[in-house]
């Protein structure tokens, strides 16, 4: 990452009583611009990476220190990021930092950076090709059980002094669907509004009685699909939800895969602890549940105020937190070191559990299926080299009403990379990679960094990729990051 050049009277000059060695830093990883500032610049000037020649993608900048230890970071396309492949600690409010040592003496293991006195060349590729990254040593960085419990404690403390109201926002909407409304129609009332799921309202007995999800589509084309002459496609127009809950419950049981009793409709009042709502969500298994506050005692003539998800708590404890990140010890740890998530297995590991991925040219029908197999709500989609491309979710199948689509295709003839195509505007730069849909962290990023990118809107999971590759390592959800803060 970094070489220090050799000693001559045109490469070290002194400041004061100070010398001063030229170094060297490299981001192979690419980018757009491309600055590096650290504790040489005391923070506050960004100096901006030049692309080598022939190696667009790699950037450097040589800058001269003294002797000892200094800190750095890069500023990638407005966003911070470290080098995991080289040497990094916490330094409090900068989150992870890398780290050097220089000393008088030169390096003679490193390739030299500073040749000939005055002059500084250029990493050409193969040197780039051969660069001794350095392995870190991620056992430097360990959760103790008393920082878990200082953090869970406080956040479990903030939780539980906040309710559902923080959760609203200034000016909105909310839709909700009447039960006795035909499939076919909130099919496509879901994919117009660009929602992904809404509570339903039975009239009769004046009550929020349900949500309909993506799941409930899933299994729905899954059955017309399998079953054809059982539910023609022409029985949309007159299904109704409520005759297609029943239908569920029918067919699908009253009990999930490990045969544990389905929990019934979850829903909030407004005056619940933040705490109290996060659990609800996790105990049904379920992305978000309406709030609703009724002034009757018997809970006539309710109103439907918001509804509330794990993102929009989990925002709420990063703003109140962010400013004072010390107060939570695990919040600068690497994701990696933090007990959640899931990862892909390591060698040797028999128990460990794969990862469901898929390529874009598998078919649409096997995405579903590992969706509802899997009991997940989105699969990472790879390239040839496993590198990541796109995600395909369970919201993702409202994209098949537009156009009737699903009324004149099979889920077999169609495959993943066609179906992000319908979601996805015909004038989109983004091609298949849409980095708004799929929100990347590396395993040395802190644990604040990934909650950040799981507090926005529409986010339900951050994919752990490698520096350099995208290979998938690891996937961590809003779910495993509660389970984890409220113990």
């Amino acid at each position: 990452m970094f070489s220090p050049g050799t000693e001559s009277s045109h490469e070290l000059g002194r400041a004061g009583d100070a010398m001063l060695i030229p170094t060297c830093f490299v981001w192979p990883y690419g980018g757009r611009r491309v600055y590096l500032s650290g504790s040489f610049t005391r923070w506050q000037e960004h100096l901006q990476m030049s692309p080598v020649e022939g190696c667009p993608t790699v950037y450097q900048a040589v800058c001269s220190l003294t002797p000892g230890d200094h800190q750095y970071k890069f500023y990638v396309d407005g966003e911070w990021r470290h080098d995991e492949r080289q040497p990094f600690a916490a330094l409090g409010n900068y989150g992870i930092v890398n780290t050097l040592t220089i000393t008088r003496e030169t390096n003679q293991s490193a390739p030299p950076v500073a040749t000939n006195p005055g002059l500084t060349r250029t990493l050409s590729q193969m040197e780039v090709d051969n660069y001794p990254f350095q392995n870190n040593n991620e056992g430097q960085f360990r959760v103790s059980e008393s920082d878990v419990q200082i953090s869970r404690r406080r956040v479990a403390e903030f939780l539980a002094q906040h309710n559902a109201y923080d959760l609203l926002p200034d000016s909105g909407k909310v839709i909700a669907l009447d039960v006795n409304l035909p499939v076919k129609q909130s099919f496509h009332i879901l994919h117009e509004q660009g929602i992904p799921v809404a509570p339903l309202w039975d009239s009769y007995s004046g009550r929020f009685v349900g949500i309909l999800s993506p799941l409930d589509f899933i299994l729905i084309l899954r059955e017309l699909e399998t079953h054809g002459p059982t539910m023609p496609e022409e029985e949309l127009d007159t299904h109704t939800i409520s005759a297609w809950k029943e239908r569920k419950r029918q067919h699908y049981g009253r009990t999930d895969r490990l045969g544990r009793p389905l929990l019934g409709f979850a829903q909030v009042s407004p005056y619940d602890s933040l705490k109290e709502v996060a659990v609800k969500i996790l105990q049904h298994e379920v992305s978000t549940v309406p709030v609703v506050h009724s002034s009757s005692d018997d809970g006539s003539f309710p109103q439907l105020l918001h509804l509330a998800s794990l993102s929009g708590i989990l925002k709420c404890i990063c703003r109140y937190f962010r400013h004072s990140a010390s107060a939570l010890p695990v919040l600068q740890l690497p994701i990696s070191s933090v007990p959640l998530g899931s990862w892909i297995p390591s060698i040797g590991d028999s128990n460990g559990r794969p990862l469901a991925m898929l390529r874009p040219n598998a078919s649409l029908s096997s995405a579903l299926s590992l969706l509802i197999q899997a009991q997940v709500s989105s699969i990472p989609i790879v390239d040839e080299n496993d590198a990541l491309v796109d995600t395909y979710s369970r919201s993702d199948i409202t994209a098949l009403a537009k156009d009737k689509v699903y009324s004149h295709m099979r889920l077999d003839e169609m495959n993943v990379h066609q179906a992000l195509q319908l979601g996805q505007d015909a004038t989109s730069p983004h091609g298949l990679f849409n980095e708004q849909r799929v929100q990347m962290c590396l395993r040395t990023d802190s644990l604040l960094k990934v909650m950040d990118r799981l507090a926005n809107p529409g986010v339900r999971r951050v994919f752990i990729v490698e520096a350099g590759t995208k290979r998938v390592e690891g996937i961590i959800s809003l779910g495993d990051i509660f389970r984890f803060l409220l113990g």
